[in-house]
Formats: C-alpha cells, sequence, structure tokens
C-alpha cells in the first residue's frame, strides 16, 4: 500500500439468497482511494453500488476479500470511525434535533472540537445559515439532504462515502453539493461518491463502474459521458 493510499480493497465479494436465486451483488472488486481525491462510483439501479458502501462501511459482513485502512489495518478496527463519515441514502437526521445541532452533532459524540467559524463556513456553503434554527421537518428533503452533506463534512474525515448525495437536489444545488465536496477534496478529505448525476464527472478524479457486481476502474472523461441508470 503507498503512502498516499487511503483505502485498498482487495477480492470484495458479496452474495445474496433471493428466492431460488443467488444474487452476486459483489463480485472480487478491487481499487484503492488515494489521499485528496473524489472517485465517482456510476452504473445502473441494482449494479451493486449501494452493497458496495456498506461492505465499505462495515454495515455488511463480505463474504470473501479484504478492506484495509491506510495503516495496513482492518477497517472495522474501532480506532478508525472517527476518520469516517457516510451521507447515506436515508439521511439520517435526527428529527428532534434543528439542522444545526444535526450538522454539529459528530463533535457531541466524542473528544472533536471544531470552531464556530468553521460550523459557519459548512452551513453558508450549503445554503443552511437561514435554516439553522428549523427541525428537519420544517425543510424541504434537498435541504435536509444538504445537512447529512454538511454533517459528513463537519469532522474533515479521511475518508467520506456518500450514496447518491444530489438524489434530491436541483441542477444548482446539485453543483453546490460537489463543490462542497471538492474543495474537502483539496483539504486533504477522499470522497466516493455513489451517483446518476452527470455532473459528477465534471469533479471527479477517477470512475469507478459497476454493472451486475463487477467493478472496472478508469480515469474521470474530459467532458460529460452519459451515466448509466
Amino acid at each position: 500500500m503507498s503512502a498516499s493510499t487511503v483505502l485498498e480493497v482487495s477480492h470484495l465479494s458479496k452474495s445474496y439468497v433471493r428466492g431460488y436465486e443467488e444474487v452476486h451483488a459483489v463480485q472480487r472488486a478491487q481499487f484503492s482511494l488515494r489521499n485528496g481525491e473524489l472517485v465517482a462510483l456510476i452504473g445502473p439501479s441494482g449494479s451493486g453500488k449501494t452493497t458496495l458502501l456498506n461492505l465499505l462501511m462495515g454495515w455488511e459482513p463480505p463474504d470473501a476479500g479484504e478492506i484495509l485502512w491506510e495503516s495496513g489495518e482492518a477497517l472495522t478496527r474501532t480506532s478508525q470511525w472517527s476518520q469516517l463519515a457516510m451521507v447515506p441514502q436515508t439521511l439520517g437526521l435526527l428529527e428532534e434535533l434543528t439542522i444545526r445541532e444535526n450538522v454539529a452533532l459528530p463533535t457531541r459524540l466524542g473528544e472533536h472540537g471544531v470552531a464556530e467559524q468553521r460550523l459557519c463556513n459548512i452551513l453558508d456553503s450549503l445554503g443552511l445559515v437561514q435554516l439553522q434554527d428549523r427541525l428537519p421537518g420544517e425543510v424541504s428533503l434537498g435541504e435536509q439532504q444538504r445537512a447529512a452533506v454538511a454533517r459528513a463534512l463537519i469532522l474533515s474525515p479521511v475518508l467520506l462515502i456518500a450514496d447518491e448525495p444530489t438524489g434530491h437536489q436541483d441542477e444548482v444545488w446539485a453543483r453546490g453539493v460537489f463543490r462542497a465536496l471538492l474543495d474537502a477534496c483539496h483539504s486533504g478529505t477522499t470522497c466516493l461518491v455513489a451517483t446518476h448525476n452527470e455532473e459528477a464527472l465534471t469533479y471527479a478524479d477517477r470512475v469507478l463502474t459497476m454493472e451486475d457486481g463487477r467493478l472496472t476502474d478508469a480515469a474521470a472523461p474530459s467532458s460529460h459521458t452519459e451515466v448509466s441508470g
């Protein structure tokens, strides 16, 4: 593993039994994520993208293969969790907390101090300043999604994994979300983004493409390419 590698995946596989059929959701996936890059994960619905992200987060156990952190240790070690952040499709905001409190929540779950100015900057970059005192149920789904992105960014994680983080955004705010992720990459965070949004390809350093559980890895195109699905 090179000094710039944040995460290395080797021969990762996951299958499910659905009725009488065995579904090979992820088949011997192998790739690395490097420091400060934005990687787009694309492919049709049902191709295995979300399963792959769940494996990387440790939310599902693999049938085979390894996921290694930058130190060469298994990703599932407790010491690594504070360096990981996730933007799930379900968003996972706490309804009893305000938008501001949801964004700041990771700073309260451990010994992680964050400057007030950083919190304000993140809220501002994602158009949440005027909404920060509202509850999630009092804002739109797109605004909730941007709050989930802000929450994932607040601790400047080593690795941020996002599952369709622009799925509820209009064109303008989809670009705003990608710009926020790219700014994080410029500060050293590695971002892996599963998406159907073509805009991602204009920001990505590399593209991982999934089809029927199989993964291919390529440099991002220099111009727009149609995304599957």
